[in-house]
């Protein structure tokens, strides 16, 4: 059953729900709801349009929020899904600095990786390697984290979300991986055969031909 993301009543992010908690929220009037999802719920005697986005009508004071959950599916949504060191597909998760080399397990040293470099890199530094990211890891921030980071998605709620953070991951999200942009390399050079493969220390991408 599709789930519905709910808003505080000053429309800030607070989370994701089941959509007949959703409708309880709103049929016992401490929701309002701001999108319909498309779906009709039926009853014996009436008929109620499912709600994909609702607000509530008293404001919650959220206690204090620690770091984003480190999950796979958010580290996924930060990534775009992308293998950091070449850009391909990514299938598995790979810590920068290996944990058998003292590395830990936590945003800035955790990266979305394809199972062929994974399989590369195994337990090695990526300066033995010659390898280098556009970007370092780290944590992600804003309060649509909270939504962003489950991986569930619908198209609905990118403007109550935009607001809040991760722009560039909800847009990767909501768009879904066909669209990927595939003229920006995200730092990385074809390697052979059509493959991606990581810049080298003082190398220097080949301009991309008319």
């Amino acid at each position: 059953m599709p789930h519905v993301l709910v808003l505080n009543a000053s429309y800030e992010p607070l989370g994701v729900v089941s959509m007949r908690r959703a409708l309880i929220l709103v049929l016992s009037h401490k929701a309002v709801c701001l999108e319909d999802s498309g779906i009709t719920l039926h009853s014996a005697t009436s008929a109620v349009p499912a709600p994909s986005v609702v607000r509530l009508t008293r404001f919650v004071r959220v206690p204090y929020r620690g770091p984003v959950p480190l999950t796979r599916r958010a580290l996924f949504a930060r990534d775009h899904g992308r293998c950091v060191y070449c850009g391909a597909a990514a299938t598995s998760v790979d810590h920068v600095i290996p944990r058998s080399r003292g590395g830990q397990h936590r945003w800035d040293n955790v990266v979305a990786a394809c199972r062929r470099c994974n399989h590369t890199k195994a337990d090695r530094h990526l300066t033995e390697l010659g390898w280098r990211m556009k970007h370092p890891p780290a944590a992600p921030s804003g309060l649509a984290w909270r939504v962003i980071g489950t991986g569930i998605k619908d198209p609905r709620w990118r403007p109550y979300l935009e607001p809040y953070g991760g722009l560039d991951q909800l847009h990767q999200q909501l768009s879904g991986f066909e669209h990927h942009d595939h003229t920006d390399t995200g730092g990385v050079l074809p390697g052979p055969h059509g493959r991606s493969r990581p810049i080298r220390r003082g190398e220097q991408p080949e301009p991309l031909s008319a």
